[in-house]
């Protein structure tokens, strides 16, 4: 007898030990899988964890540390495994095949309304796809050009500022002037060209994705989708002011030539300023200016970091609540100053920290109202076009390989038999 009284106090303890997983009101625990790699970034996301966990007994938040590297397969596997955080941070461009494919929840009914009305309708459009949300896109950076002050001093060439930036024919003669003597104006670094052609086209018009009204997806690569890309082809291959060993670098890589005086001028994400200001040599005068505008003015293509709930947990809307106070105005632009990023919220991009002439945080949040989803948001099949297709023909096209006509070509013929086979 006593032996089976033994046995049922431990099988009651052990169901209370697992009830946080039950709906009998016992604790609960989500698990966030944070892509926060930066030092500044990560402390910050940690802190705000510990801050809820103070305040939630009831509701425990477990910070995962994930990687930017591969994410996109990694979430993959561990939705298919059954085994996907609760809360996934990721970037609303990666979101679209797993929207599409049941595996995160619709925030619609599960989003306060104060954190809906926060953030503008064009900053949840990027993580809009068919009638449901599917992430609450919170962090954004423009693409800005990042110059050597004293250098374009020295030339006598007009500066651009958000209220009379540069022209693309503009930059175009202001690379070249910049540039002789084994030093150029401008050194683009294309590693992962896709991205940044996309978003910087839209200034001129471009969209290159078109949907019908059948719903269906095609490219087409107009004039407008060209002059961004003539313009980086013609620096590299018939002005010589840009630099051809950066087009396969990534943006880190062209920081040592920038400081020691080989290239003026480097287009790089906002928050590329930290690398700047913790490695740039002692008297370096660097400052942020914004990229060159087309017909549509400064307008430009982002893809925000995002979080999202997954369709299997269990605690969603313990999950939203998390979230609602991981993104409350305060608490975002703690994350954005972590991240050297700008919020989405409208509240917190009015933060005094946010608009200061030190590292040019003015500039970019002068930049916040142009920036509009990017072109391949809701686009099933992109990261199969982008990598399979687009990547190699941009590649190529930059470099000289190949002209104008074949990566029209390759664009639009072989990328939409790429993106025909999601939409059948």
């Amino acid at each position: 007898m006593r032996t089976r009284l033994l046995s049922a106090l431990v099988l009651a303890l052990l169901a209370a030990g697992c009830s946080g997983d039950s709906s009998d009101g016992g604790p609960v625990t989500l698990r966030f899988q944070s892509l926060a790699w930066q030092e500044e970034s990560v402390e910050v996301n940690k802190e705000l964890v510990q801050e809820w966990n103070a305040r939630h007994p009831d509701v425990k938040v477990e910070y995962v540390q994930g990687s930017w590297d591969g994410v996109h397969d990694q979430l993959l596997t561990s939705f298919e495994g059954g085994e996907a955080p609760d809360i996934i941070h990721d970037a609303s461009d990666d979101l679209a095949d797993f929207a599409y494919g049941g595996y995160l929840a619709d925030l619609t009914d599960l989003l306060p309304a104060r954190l809906k009305s926060d953030i503008p309708q064009r900053s949840w459009e990027t993580t809009t796809f068919g009638d449901g949300v599917y992430g609450v896109p919170f962090l954004q950076e423009p693409r800005v050009l990042v110059a050597d002050a004293k250098w374009l001093k020295r030339a006598g060439v007009r500066i651009p500022t958000p209220e009379r930036p540069w022209t693309w024919p503009e930059f175009r003669t202001i690379t070249e002037r910049l540039s002789g003597d084994g030093k150029y104006g401008v050194a683009w670094p294309l590693k992962e060209p896709v991205s940044a052609t996309l978003n910087l086209s839209l200034s001129s018009g471009g969209r290159l994705f078109h949907r019908d009204a059948d719903g269906k997806v095609t490219v087409r690569f107009g004039a407008e989708d060209e002059v961004m890309p003539r313009t980086v082809h013609t620096q590299v291959n018939a002005d010589r002011s840009a630099s051809p060993t950066t087009l396969g670098s990534g943006g880190s890589d062209t920081l040592p030539g920038f400081f020691g005086g080989r290239y003026a001028m480097v287009p790089l994400g906002f928050s590329y300023r930290q690398q700047i200001a913790q490695q740039a040599p002692k008297g370096f005068d660097w400052q942020v200016l914004p990229a060159p505008a087309g017909a549509d003015g400064l307008t430009q293509g982002v893809s925000p970091q995002t979080l999202s709930i997954a369709e299997d947990s269990p605690h969603k809307r313990e999950a939203a609540e998390f979230i609602d106070f991981l993104l409350s105005p305060d608490n975002m632009v703690r994350l954005a100053l972590g991240d050297w990023m700008l919020p989405t919220g409208t509240e917190a991009l009015k933060d005094p920290a946010l608009h200061t002439t030190e590292n040019d945080w003015a500039t970019g949040t002068a930049l916040a109202a142009h920036l509009r989803s990017a072109p391949a948001q809701s686009v099933r099949g992109y990261p199969e076009w982008k990598d399979k297709i687009a990547t190699p023909a941009f590649q190529e096209y930059y470099s000289g390989a190949i002209g104008l006509a074949e990566l029209r070509e390759r664009l639009e013929d072989d990328g939409n038999l790429v993106l025909a086979r999601y939409q059948r």
